[in-house]
């Protein structure tokens, strides 16, 4: 029997009271269930203020209608192009839609990612949709597809007031995107302008949507009660700088696929070639839904349903989340490029989790309860600590390597105690951001059964974004979470595959069939 020394029993007591004292400021992220169900009510106050014509300006949350009100049926055919701009990849992807081996009705996709410059982002319109179109190009010449004139399904999933399937006034920028000359106009008339300036292919675009619309429709191709449509997601930091220097990237995080893309023109003015990491682009944390064409204001009809884009980022303007917000999302609110703007998105969406982490290691080394007390330059510095990094800390087997890995990298040398302190960081911030998610969605889903008055909702909802896809628990806290907000639904979770690309394909498909039977 091993007996403790005098000095051993003083270390443990010391790890325990800095435990107690962590745990103690870490208890600030913990959320109730009633806290959550007050969260959910004033997500559905907000949909319906704005669904309403009188109150939609003022409401948090806009609801936007999308013109989406038919689905694939299976009787689709043709080859359709899609791009995929949420963030800071861009995806062109070449979908063949039509009856496959045994004569079932299948979907084939081939595609290609980019990589958005920063001078692209922040510069004009112009500059921006030049880009796009200039990689379109690229990836036409690619798969020798440029002698035919494909109908185009456009994911832009930025916040959008539709006119129509293909006419979209952009409302504002998100996600770090400032290209002027954008806001208040067309965004598929600039996308067509841009290739009507470089007159080296013509595009018929069919329809604008969503990523969170075509990722519903996606899923809605492998399951008919898929009528919810979710993303979280993170952005990849890395500065352009860097990729320019390194030529590519040769490690991915947890396992995503690297694929080597060069970009046509700014790779010729850098000289280098880009790596980028092939995921779907995104950034941020939205929802879609079917609603009843009688709730919707803003439309005129009552017949039937549409898909809402909910565009639910934003709720927090008004200030229905204050009594929930932290010192740590303050700062992270007051630093970024839109204060007082998507502050749902920042408490959940990947942009921000990784800052909000940093922010929560900081405060415990100035309260000495983490690293002796001794900050590196590098965790001093704002969005150091990416947001891959809490799924890298959380996917650690118990030995401790990977976090002492990660926080060697950032020039700190980490006890076993720092170690478990930064784990407990890391999960107390991802797990508020997956219940948090949960309380929005279990109100669209609570409202979708209310104004159908059934007595059991059965639903599917398809959800795509890498925080739902790659963190090792935020899937898991989130599916419990929406189903003890949500008695009376039996709801199902379909990850998306390819969803955003695959699901704005099908919608142009359902677009070109319509237009022909009206044609005929």
């Amino acid at each position: 029997m091993n007996i403790l020394t005098s000095t051993e029993m003083s270390v443990m007591k010391r790890v325990f009271e800095t435990l107690q004292l962590v745990e103690q400021i870490l208890s600030e992220f913990r959320l109730q269930e009633e806290d959550l169900k007050k969260v959910m009510r004033r997500m559905q106050k907000e949909m319906d203020r704005g669904l309403k014509l009188e109150s939609h300006e003022e409401a948090s949350v806009k609801m936007l209608p999308t013109y989406v009100r038919s689905t694939p049926e299976g009787s689709e055919v043709g080859d359709f192009l899609s791009l995929d701009l949420g963030g800071t990849n861009f995806r062109v992807m070449l979908v063949k839609v039509g009856e496959g081996e045994g004569g079932q009705w299948n979907v084939k996709t081939k595609h290609q990612m980019y990589s958005i410059p920063e001078d692209a982002m922040t510069g004009t319109a112009e500059m921006l949709f030049d880009y796009i179109s200039e990689c379109i190009s690229d990836f036409l010449d690619k798969h020798q597809m440029k002698h035919k004139k494909l109908p185009l399904g456009f994911t832009f999933s930025f916040p959008v007031r539709h006119e129509d399937l293909d006419k979209g006034i952009l409302l504002n920028w998100t996600k770090g995107f400032k290209a002027s000359g954008a806001e208040g106009n067309n965004v598929v008339g600039l996308l067509r302008d841009a290739i009507k300036r470089r007159g080296d292919f013509e595009m018929d675009v069919v329809a604008m949507v969503n990523d969170t619309v075509a990722t519903m429709i996606s899923c809605y191709y492998e399951d008919h009660r898929c009528e919810v449509g979710m993303i979280v997601a993170f952005v990849l930091q890395r500065s352009l700088k860097s990729l320019h220097r390194c030529g590519k990237i040769s490690e991915a995080p947890l396992g995503i696929n690297v694929e080597q893309t060069t970009l046509p023109r700014f790779a010729a003015e850098y000289g280098e070639s880009h790596s980028v990491f092939s995921i779907p682009p995104g950034t941020g944390c939205n929802a879609c839904y079917m609603e009843e064409m009688q709730n919707v204001e803003l439309v005129e009809g009552d017949e039937g349903r549409m898909c809402v884009n909910t565009e639910w980022g934003a709720f927090g303007a008004s200030g229905e989340l204050d009594e929930f917000l932290l010192e740590y999302d303050r700062v992270v609110d007051e630093t970024s490029l839109n204060p007082g703007q998507q502050l749902y998105e920042k408490i959940i969406g990947g942009k921000y989790m990784g800052e909000i982490a940093r922010l929560v290691l900081l405060k415990l080394v100035n309260e000495n309860l983490l690293f002796n007390g001794e900050a590196s330059e590098k965790l001093k510095t704002r969005g150091s600590f990416e947001t891959r990094f809490i799924s890298q800390i959380e996917s650690d087997t118990g030995d401790r390597k990977q976090i002492y890995n990660i926080l060697t990298s950032f020039g700190l040398l980490p006890s076993v105690a720092d170690c478990d302190v930064v784990r407990m960081v890391c999960e107390s911030v991802s797990t508020r951001a997956a219940q948090m998610c949960s309380a929005g969605l279990a109100g669209v889903i609570n409202r979708m059964r209310d104004s159908r008055s059934e007595e059991t909702l059965k639903i599917t909802v398809g959800v795509d974004g890498s925080v739902y896809k790659l963190h090792p628990s935020f899937k898991d806290r989130f599916h419990a979470t929406v189903t003890q907000l949500t008695p009376g639904c039996d709801i199902t979770f379909l990850q998306s595959e390819e969803g955003s690309g695959r699901g704005a394909a099908l919608i142009s498909a359902v677009a070109c069939k319509m237009a022909c039977m009206m044609g005929q």
